[in-house]
């Protein structure tokens, strides 16, 4: 079985991460990926679709995104620290883009068997059900997914 494991840094990572445990040491897995998709902050476009900016700007539009690429590694590495203490050597795989849309291509592309992902994430949006990334990966993907609440 080959798991696709979706990591945000939210607290249902660590619920995330306890099942795949959980998993692993009673089922075959053949491979495990960690995956975490980001945005990059990009510029804003006016309403003619030009774009404004200065040295300064593009300086501070770089850096946050330099920052921000460190932060998502440091998620990725830390949940495979975690995942690494039970046995289990997963691959890192760092995306940029739509969450849904690049966990449902990552998943169909590489033939994961199981895609595992938190009912909500940081975004904060409480919904009635579940988070719109992992309702989005739901309703869009042809590949089994578990969702941790």
């Amino acid at each position: 079985m080959k798991l696709l494991v979706c990591v945000d840094g939210s607290k249902v990572t660590e619920k995330v991460l306890a099942k795949t445990a959980e998993l692993v040491s009673g089922c075959r897995i053949d491979s495990i990926t960690l995956i975490h998709v980001f945005d990059k902050v990009t510029f804003p476009v006016l309403d003619d679709g030009s774009v404004q900016y200065n040295e300064e700007i593009l300086d501070s539009y770089n850096q946050m995104n330099e920052e921000l690429l460190k932060e998502r590694n440091h998620i990725l590495e830390e949940s495979a620290k975690k995942l690494k203490k039970t046995g289990v050597e997963p691959e890192l795989l760092l995306k940029e883009g739509h969450p849904a849309r690049t966990i449902i291509s990552v998943a169909e592309e590489g033939a994961y068997d199981l895609i595992i992902i938190g009912s909500r994430g940081v975004s904060g949006l409480k919904k009635s059900l579940l988070g719109s990334i992992s309702n989005a990966v739901i309703q869009e993907t042809n590949v089994s997914v578990m969702v941790v609440k």
